[in-house]
């Protein structure tokens, strides 16, 4: 986001920042649904899985409303674009700490 932020906008630039979006947006579920079943068992997979994603269409819901309210008010999304990388960096900072467990919590029970 920071170096399209930076960058020239051009339809070129868009359109390559739109795909790498898309690719890294999808990219993350698969790692994450095997990060959850590994820490908390199959158990409550769907469940746990379940409250992740309710949480990301949340971030979702809340991120478009915000940029709508910034548009209404300023008639620019570049307030927006730096919550945005700031959410991203607090997320990675916040993650830093995450653990894969080498075995399987139903190993480990």
């Amino acid at each position: 986001m920071l170096a399209f932020q930076l960058g020239p906008k051009t339809e070129a630039s868009l359109a390559l920042f739109s795909a790498v979006m898309g690719l890294l947006w999808l990219s993350t579920v698969p790692p994450t649904f095997g990060l959850v079943a590994r820490r908390f068992g199959t158990q409550w997979l769907a469940t746990i899985f379940g409250l992740v994603f309710l949480g990301h269409q949340i971030g979702g819901f809340a991120g478009a409303s915000l940029a709508g309210l910034i548009w209404d008010r300023t008639g620019s999304y570049d307030r927006m674009w730096v919550i945005a990388i700031l959410a991203g960096i607090f997320a990675s900072v916040v993650n830093l700490p995450v653990r894969d467990p080498r075995t399987p919590a139903a190993a480990r029970a």
